[in-house]
């Protein structure tokens, strides 16, 4: 692929005491790309998720976003750059509404200042209805506008992931981590998701980086793929080439997804 990548990861990693979580780890993600990162429980993978997004400062190896490197970078300013996560544990404001679960996204890229909120200028009044107007957008294209007085920790398992989704996006990302974004779900919610990723990535134009155990759906959605075993990337391919690849298999995938069943 001829296009310089959105994100490369060279040689990255982090040590905890004596404890390597993560060792050498490489990725290139390209505009547009939608790519799976899979692997055993505990092999480094939300760990990897979590040097991309600057909860963790790797101690090896450098991050590049869109030619910048983000290494030492806090969240805040890592989420600025225009990389936006979910959360393997869904994270939402659980006492606010839908509606405000969202509007808190925008807030941190407001344009008018704290002296105009401060002091209850037009601006502010302005700023505060261009943001519920974005947020009603999102909730329409996720189906939960009919929601948006809910309390959050009221709504339905499957709902709450598409509201992390929806706030995840309304920060105005160019690439969105998906950390088990169909984790807890039934096979139609996951039916579903699939059809949301699918349609978001291209609605938004987005690149996307998901996590996922579910080997359906990431077989089924995702371009290429990288596999980590304690903390080691083992594999690098298409879905054809990790679902026939001797370490995966041996791994984590098993014969099940090789014969196809996945």
């Amino acid at each position: 692929m001829a296009s310089k990548p959105l994100l490369q990861v060279k040689d990255a990693g982090i040590q905890f005491g004596g404890l390597k979580a993560v060792s050498g780890f490489n990725m290139e993600i390209h505009q547009g790309e939608l790519i799976g990162l899979i692997g055993p429980n505990g092999a480094g993978k939300t760990t990897s998720f979590n040097l991309l997004t600057g909860v963790y400062v790797p101690t090896e190896g450098d991050i590049l976003f869109d030619g910048k490197r983000l290494n030492g970078l806090a969240p805040y300013q890592i989420t600025r750059s225009g990389i936006s996560r979910t959360f393997q544990n869904i994270r939402l404001f659980n006492e606010l509404s839908v509606l405000d679960n969202v509007k808190v996204a925008y807030h941190s890229l407001s344009k008018h200042s704290m002296m105009s909120s401060i002091l209850r200028l037009s601006g502010h009044f302005a700023g505060e209805r261009e943001i519920e107007e974005k947020a009603l957008q999102f909730l329409r294209i996720f189906q939960l506008e009919g929601y948006k007085d809910e309390i959050a920790k009221n709504l339905p398992y499957g709902q709450q992931r598409r509201l992390e989704i929806a706030r995840a996006l309304a920060a105005g990302p160019k690439l969105l981590l998906l950390d088990e974004p169909a984790a807890g779900m039934n096979p139609q919610e996951t039916h579903q998701l699939m059809e949301l990723i699918a349609f978001i990535r291209k609605e938004f134009q987005l690149t996307v980086l998901l996590i996922e155990h579910d080997m359906k759906l990431v077989m089924g959605i995702c371009e290429r793929i990288y596999v980590l075993d304690h903390g080691q990337l083992i594999a690098h391919g298409t879905p054809d080439e990790i679902r026939n690849h001797p370490k995966v298999i041996e791994a984590y995938l098993g014969e099940e997804v090789k014969s196809g069943d996945a």
